[in-house]
């Protein structure tokens, strides 16, 4: 690979991996996991999730996301939900008190969101969103191909 591109790999690479990092010092700051708060995002995007959808979007192997989710049914702030769920599929959803919980925890997220979202403006947002969503299917399509040059 020519060391121009491979240096904008590095990059790219560096900066996906130090916005994650951003995510779970967020997650540390307010004494949570970060795969907990994982879940209550995509509860907050869906209304409900179910395990697997959870593994997908994020990759997590599903025994990691299955402890999650039996930590967060202990303590009380997430149940299943028997018509949203579809076959094997258990739906998750917030309880009451899981709702007040997330709210207020997500609350101070979306703030940080904002703030950044005001500095690089919505045009670049929409375009960078747009830009890694290609992105992510391209390399995942990548991943599936054999490499014909060995």
């Amino acid at each position: 690979m020519e060391y121009k591109i491979q240096k904008l790999y590095d990059q790219v690479n560096q900066a996906i991996i130090r916005c994650r990092g951003v995510y779970s010092m967020w997650a540390k700051n307010n004494n949570v996991s970060y795969n907990r708060m994982l879940v209550l995002y995509t509860i907050r995007e869906f209304g409900f999730c179910t395990q697997k959808q959870i593994c997908d979007s994020y990759l997590l192997p599903r025994q990691t996301v299955n402890h999650v989710i039996s930590e967060m049914k202990k303590d009380g702030i997430l149940v299943t939900d028997p018509e949203k769920s579809t076959g094997k599929e258990k739906a998750l959803v917030l309880t009451p008190e899981g709702e007040r919980y997330s709210e207020k925890l997500l609350y101070s997220l979306s703030r940080m969101e904002e703030r950044a979202a005001k500095r690089l403006g919505e045009d670049k947002i929409r375009r960078m969103t747009e830009l890694f969503m290609e992105y992510d299917q391209i390399l995942e399509e990548a991943l599936e191909e054999t490499d014909d040059e060995e």
